[in-house]
């Protein structure tokens, strides 16, 4: 009689997968809470206890550590001398062993969960039972996830037993589940270390993506384990196709301008640039004001806003083509009109928490990652030096907005705007003044008035050629953070001007 070690924290489906054993004529070896959920169900199981004759210890912390467990799942089958150690001490070998983990990672997730609660979740048995039987594949099938039963059923009722290729893949997908458990312990264990000297990262598929930057690359969107939010945890399609990796890619980069406004605010992000940010006094005016920042960009964006989508609004922005639209909220006649464009992915976002405290940026390169932390808030206005022209409480509100999202932007990046709104933006430029010129010309471009405008760039000018380009088209005031050998020669093309300039101190590159 092949015989199943089944011990579960989950208790989802495992009545299915042990009655189905049952009826193929397995013999069920549980113990503690899942020996007692399958003897309510009326299923016949042979404890542990009655397997290792030894009681559980410590409160249930040691039940399964026995060589009388650990050497039914290890025995080679084709070794006489594995075969015979077994028969000379009456052990029976297990033939398969279900296990699911202590919900660790869940728990430290939730900011509630206490250092002595978290310990008490590290598991100890189901990891080592886990990898013996991952380790003894050629003889024992190790189940270590839900979605696994009715597969693993499926086969054995039509095979009478699992293939080498299916207990290897059961093998693999049991050493990825330890791995990754371990991952969010050390993880956890190293919370107050910002840059362990070993960084173990462990990121679980949320889903397959219709493809990657190009069509010709497959791609998949994966969360990191342990993290208690991540870019799609509180978000609910409503509408439209499959999100594809370059959708993500912006939506990450809208998600991250929103957070710097708490006003009624609208990002309109193209290839993970602002092309339009606006605020406003009413989420309607944001959202034309941001897409008459530059609307041919805009064409084919993601589109962000932080306020509801009334039925109004809903169809203002069905009237162009946008792939994305993430909001906190929709009315029912915004969907209705919304749906109608089958190819808008409509995102009901009701997530409601700050950034993830600690979240390290991660980029791959050959053989390895670069690690940073991420990029900090702006600093407030009394830290910054002032040059130049006195400035009014409107410029210092729109440099500071400006300042922000210039912040978000690919480096060389320059943002104009000008009334709380973007009119111009030149991001991923290898010369500065490249940048501040596209800006320029993407303003005049839309008919913005550069008269009065603001500039932000996001690290220091090298040269004042910059700034006097922006200063001829209009511009007064300027923010940069300063540092340059020519930080004096720029500030005396800015007074000549008549204008003002900002010194913040801190650069904010983004590559």
């Amino acid at each position: 009689m092949p015989r199943a070690l089944i011990s579960v924290h989950d208790k989802a489906g495992v009545e299915t997968l042990a009655a189905g054993l049952h009826e193929l004529g397995w013999e069920l070896v549980s113990s503690g809470g899942t020996a007692a959920h399958l003897t309510v169900l009326g299923l016949p199981v042979t404890r542990v206890e009655e397997v290792t004759e030894a009681p559980e210890l410590l409160g249930g912390r040691v039940k399964t550590l026995h060589p009388r467990i650990h050497a039914g799942i290890l025995a080679r089958r084709e070794l006489e001398e594995d075969r015979a150690a077994l028969a000379e001490h009456g052990i029976e070998p297990i033939d398969l062993v279900c296990v699911n983990l202590y919900p660790f990672t869940s728990a430290i997730a939730r900011r509630e969960t206490t250092e002595a609660e978290a310990i008490e979740l590290i598991d100890v048995g189901g990891p080592s039972m886990l990898r013996a039987a991952a380790k003894n594949f050629a003889h024992v099938a190790a189940v270590s996830r839900p979605d696994q039963y009715e597969a693993v059923l499926a086969e054995l009722r039509l095979l009478g037993e699992l293939t080498l290729d299916t207990r290897r893949r059961l093998a693999r997908e049991a050493f990825a589940t330890t791995a990754a458990y371990e991952a969010s312990i050390a993880n956890w264990f190293a919370e107050t270390e910002p840059f362990p000297d070993q960084l173990t990262l462990a990121f679980r598929k949320v889903a397959d993506l219709s493809y990657g930057e190009n069509p010709h690359q497959a791609a998949a969107y994966y969360r990191e384990l342990g993290s208690r939010r991540h870019l799609l945890s509180e978000v609910e399609q409503l509408g439209g196709k499959e999100l594809s990796y370059n959708n993500l890619a912006d939506l990450e980069g809208a998600r991250r301008i929103l957070r710097e406004f708490t006003l009624p605010a609208a990002v309109i992000v193209k290839h993970a640039n602002p092309c339009g940010v606006a605020m406003a006094a009413t989420i309607e005016e944001a959202w034309e004001r941001a897409l008459a920042a530059d609307p041919v960009s805009a064409y084919g964006c993601v589109a962000m806003l932080n306020r509801e989508v009334g039925d109004d609004l809903g169809g203002l922005i069905a009237e162009h083509f946008v792939e994305v639209l993430h909001a906190p909220g929709y009315s029912q006649g915004a969907l209705d009109v919304l749906r109608e464009r089958t190819g808008l992915r409509i995102l009901w976002d009701r997530e409601r928490r700050s950034e993830t405290p600690g979240e390290r940026d991660l980029k791959r390169v050959l053989g390895g990652l670069l690690v940073q932390e991420r990029d900090g808030d702006i600093d407030y206005r009394e830290s910054m030096e002032v040059t130049g022209a006195e400035l009014s409480e409107e410029q210092w509100g729109d440099l500071l907005f400006a300042w922000r999202v210039c912040k978000h932007a690919s480096s060389n990046a320059i943002v104009i705007a000008r009334d709380l709104r973007t009119i111009g933006v030149g991001a991923g430029q290898m010369s500065r003044v490249d940048a501040v010129r596209i800006a320029v010309e993407k303003a005049r471009e839309h008919g913005h008035d550069l008269h009065g405008a603001v500039l932000a760039s996001d690290a220091f000018f090298p040269f004042a050629d910059g700034p006097q380009l922006a200063l001829q088209a209009g511009v007064t005031a300027l923010i940069q953070p300063g540092g340059s050998k020519r930080d004096e020669e720029v500030a005396a093309a800015v007074r000549d001007a008549g204008a003002a300039m900002v010194l913040t101190g801190r650069r904010h590159f983004r590559h």
